[in-house]
């Protein structure tokens, strides 16, 4: 209610045209549907309890503008807003129009701070491996075919064999193979079924129509990358594809589950998952000076609300540095650039820094990775830094004063380095080599990039050991907290739809909900509560108080 007093009808019909036609039967509004959709988020709601609160409770009724004796809409409704909208790329709309008109009221401007990190999300679909995805591929497809023609499949399969082995679905926990042996005899099975399958609809004689079906095709696709048909004295076999001799595609194609075709397989340290990755943008004002604290345990609201500025969903084994110019484009899209901008180091490289600088005003805050040796894995022995750098002789001097006799550019993973080799009559005799090098058969051997980005780098590293920088970028902190309001608020952590472009569009509207719940609270002037407060610490907080 607070909303619509203070913004009004967010979402015209207008913006949403291109989606909907013009004739037909008269449809739901579909600028009240997005607004439904948002309060969905808002209360992580079903679609069917969404439209239940639409049609009994007052506060939506209000939001949404709709008279008491509306009876709202049908729950399928829902659904095929989101089908139509994704279809027309307009999953960001809502949230153009939000800080559209937060920028009229200027509570969101360019310039100032933002801060960007990452978090992984976990797939609408079960998690399956290499054996039970070959047999549930198998499985879906067969579903497809004996809906789709029946009588085909009577006449080309054996339907009551293969209804033994694909006639519920293919979990591990229900029907385990026992020894190894078994579980690659399993594996061969699954996937002569496959290519049998495959050659039947693919024959001259079938209908070419069969061969079109979504499930067929995730069957084609599953099965090339997980099968291989090789001819073993002159007799075909089918046999699986081992990783370490016949090559599995890369993460960023391979395929997880045959009823999501988007979701990816993405590690991260010590963390694995199947799914997609999310990312989130917001503003991050400090509070001002003369701003009182209410009581303990509760910190001074800023003079503007910290509003999300940004989502991007991507495939999970997308790197964080790949986002940080897209994030940039977009917000420039929205007017919206900030003059700071903080990032985690998984965001960061040289380029970057100097590339959004030049390109663009923004300063990015953030640390950049150390070097990949020995000596800075085990912080120990000489490290680059120790090294004096004469740029115009294009040489390098060590600690104990020799010089390097090497000094060739290359090209390392694209970039431009600089290769610096000291000989092995120096470094032979020297009395720290164990602490220098490993290196038998030449002497250390150092990685440099061009000087501009070389003296950037060490900049860099020397900046974040100062107490007042490590201050500042503590900023930076504050976004996992809006990672933690996202899973606690709209379950953002577990997808609600299938594929990436609904799962954006869950996301943006996410987005938005929490904007709104952040706009709410700064209206009634709620100040920020601490993250990470136990109940011990709170009832410590208020008998001090």
């Amino acid at each position: 209610m607070r909303v619509r007093d203070e913004l009004g009808g967010l979402f015209a019909d207008a913006e949403f045209a291109e989606a909907f036609g013009r004739r037909g039967r008269r449809g739901w509004s579909p600028g009240r549907l997005a607004m439904v959709t948002v309060l969905q988020m808002a209360e992580n709601l079903t679609d069917r309890a969404a439209v239940q609160r639409v049609r009994f409770d007052l506060s939506w009724k209000y939001c949404l503008g709709l008279d008491l004796e509306d009876v709202g809409f049908d729950a399928s409704v829902l659904s095929e807003f989101r089908t139509r909208v994704v279809d027309h790329g307009l999953e960001e709309r809502v949230l153009d129009l939000l800080l559209s008109a937060l920028k009229e009221k200027g509570l969101v401007k360019a310039g100032g701070k933002q801060r960007t990190d990452s978090t992984h999300v976990l797939a609408a679909v079960r998690e399956l491996n290499r054996l039970e995805l070959a047999g549930e591929t198998v499985r879906a497809a067969l579903e497809a075919l004996s809906a789709a023609a029946p009588n085909w499949v009577a006449q080309v399969l054996e339907v009551g064999e293969w209804n033994r082995r694909y006639g519920r679905r293919i979990d591990a926990y229900w029907r385990p193979p026992g020894s190894q042996t078994q579980r690659d005899q399993l594996a061969l099975d699954y996937g002569r079924d496959a290519v049998a399958l495959l050659r039947a609809v693919y024959h001259p004689a079938t209908l070419v129509w069969l061969r079109e079906l979504p499930a067929v095709q995730t069957l084609r696709r599953i099965t090339v990358q997980n099968y291989l048909i090789t001819t073993v004295g002159g007799r075909e076999v089918v046999k699986r594809r081992e990783a370490d001799k016949d090559g599995l595609p890369p993460g960023r194609i391979r395929l997880t589950s045959p009823y999501d075709l988007d979701a990816r397989y993405g590690t991260k340290e010590d963390l694995h998952w199947t799914g997609y990755k999310l990312h989130i943008s917001e503003v991050c004002q400090l509070p001002g000076p003369d701003d009182e604290v209410p009581r303990p345990g509760r910190r001074a609201r800023p003079t503007v609300p910290n509003m999300i500025t940004h989502v991007a969903t991507t495939d999970a084994p997308v790197p964080d540095v790949k986002l940080v110019e897209p994030v940039h484009q977009a917000r420039a899209d929205r007017g919206l650039l900030p003059a700071e901008h903080y990032l985690d180091s998984g965001y960061a490289s040289a380029e970057l820094i100097v590339g959004a600088q030049a390109a663009l005003g923004i300063t990015l805050v953030t640390p950049l990775l150390t070097g990949t040796s020995r000596q800075y894995r085990e912080n120990a022995g000489y490290q680059r830094e120790a090294f004096a750098i004469d740029w115009d002789a294009r040489r390098a001097t060590c600690p104990q004063g020799a010089t390097s006799r090497f000094w060739s550019p290359a090209k390392q993973k694209g970039r431009d380095v600089i290769v610096v080799r000291f000989d092995q009559a120096a470094c032979g005799p020297c009395p720290v080599r164990a602490e220098c090098t490993n290196a038998t058969r030449w002497g250390r051997q150092l990685t440099l990039r061009p000087r501009p980005l070389h003296e950037l780098i060490h900049a860099n590293h020397r900046a974040q050991e100062d107490q007042d920088w490590r201050a500042k970028y503590a900023l930076r902190a504050g976004v996992e907290g809006t990672i933690r309001q996202a899973m606690a608020v709209t379950g953002t952590r577990r997808a609600r739809y299938r594929g990436l472009g609904k799962t954006r569009l869950e996301h943006v509207y996410s987005a938005v909900a929490l904007n709104l719940i952040r706009l709410d609270a700064w209206w009634n002037g709620q100040p920020l509560d601490h993250t990470r407060t136990s109940h011990l610490a709170r009832l410590d907080l208020t008998l001090a108080a």
